[in-house]
């Protein structure tokens, strides 16, 4: 095998199938990256058992072939290569020679027959929406994924799949965030799947804010991501997901607006002396036109108030101070609306703007009497 790349193309494509390989396997072939060169291209391969992606890369390519590279020394080596044009040449003893500049490395590969088939996705016809649409979904969804192992399938984001919209889903048990993506044409379908969030931490590195379109294909059991030059395939979580529609109030009678910016302010100060040492819910107290928020922990106090609009009716209720500013992070837009029923049951934010769909919910934590 002897390729000729651009160093920059062959940095990138290397970094990012790097991101899933096997730091360390009983299987040493995944812990380097799989190199296949033909047809006037690369394809690098990384895979951990659970998550694989390929990125595909131009290449001038003289001699087709395969080998599996090690990817913590090559990765290094051609990172320090001069820009320009690298040539990698593998004989048939998988000796590496490597070209760059006045550079010039010999290193070890790997026969290619080693490294496992990746999962089949099998046939089927993938669902299109705009990278910047569906990094939305993960970024403002993936925070409220569960770490509990007994519930494996809570430790994913469930999509929801309608003719006219994508939603994601995310729980821990504490807390609840759901973000839809209405599509501009109809997806003429309905589906369902959970993903593991390790996988979709992946899937957001490589995703562009951009209206460039990339396509998901779930199967029986994996789902293939197609982004641009790159391909990740990742298992699905099986399990019965939290039926999210029927814990969600559907109507609270104390609905009040406040300014993202300036809420979120407020609880990251009076947060200041809570840590995980000193553990301690934020104490809200909604008022008429404010809310007032109070905190004590062993190292000292804290309040601060902030300006809202409506009737909090004198409504206090407790909360995890990271739970509520996760939500407000993740909540697009200036100004959100505060859906509230009473001081046991959860704190609902969903959008005041129409172009906008949410829901964060966040269960209450028991306050002591003062």
């Amino acid at each position: 095998m002897q390729f000729t790349c651009e160093k920059s193309a062959l940095s990138l494509a290397f970094s990012v199938a790097g991101r899933t390989v096997a730091q360390k396997s009983a299987l040493t072939a995944l812990e380097g990256i799989l190199c296949r060169a033909g047809n006037q291209e690369l394809r690098f391969t990384g895979f951990n058992m659970e998550t694989a992606i390929t990125y595909a890369v131009e290449a001038e390519v003289d001699r087709e072939g395969s080998c599996i590279l090690p990817a913590r020394l090559f990765g290094d080596i051609v990172r320090r290569l001069p820009e320009g044009p690298v040539t990698v040449a593998v004989d048939n003893q998988f000796k590496v020679s490597i070209k760059g500049g006045y550079a010039a490395f010999q290193i070890s590969a790997q026969s290619s027959e080693d490294y496992p088939e990746l999962p089949d996705v099998g046939e089927g016809r993938g669902v299109r929406i705009p990278q910047g649409a569906m990094k939305e979904l993960i970024n403002g969804t993936i925070f409220a994924v569960s770490d509990n192992q007994s519930r494996p399938v809570h430790t994913g984001v469930k999509f929801e799949v309608e003719p006219d919209a994508v939603s994601a889903i995310a729980v821990d048990g504490f807390r609840l965030a759901r973000r839809r993506y209405a599509t501009e044409s109809s997806l003429d379908r309905r589906m369902s799947f959970v993903v593991p969030a390790q996988g979709l931490r992946e899937v957001e590195k490589i995703l562009q804010d951009s209206e460039e379109e990339l396509t998901f294909q779930p199967g029986q059991k994996h789902i293939l991501f197609q982004i641009g030059s790159a391909t990740l395939i990742c298992r699905l979580l099986e399990g019965e997901f939290l039926d999210w529609r029927r814990v969600v109030p559907a109507e609270s009678p104390i609905k009040l607006t406040a300014n993202i910016a300036d809420l979120t302010a407020s609880i990251e100060r009076v947060g200041l002396i809570v840590s995980e040492k000193y553990k301690s819910p934020v104490r809200c107290l909604f008022s008429n036109q404010e809310v007032y928020f109070k905190t004590n922990t062993a190292i000292g106090a804290a309040e601060d108030q902030c300006a809202i609009a409506g009737d909090g009716k004198e409504l206090e209720i407790g909360f995890n101070g990271s739970y509520l500013t996760d939500a407000l992070r993740a909540a697009p837009g200036e100004e959100v609306m505060l859906e509230l029923t009473n001081g046991v049951s959860p704190m609902v934010l969903t959008p005041v703007e129409d172009k906008y769909d949410y829901s964060y919910m966040i269960l209450p934590v028991r306050l002591r009497n003062s």
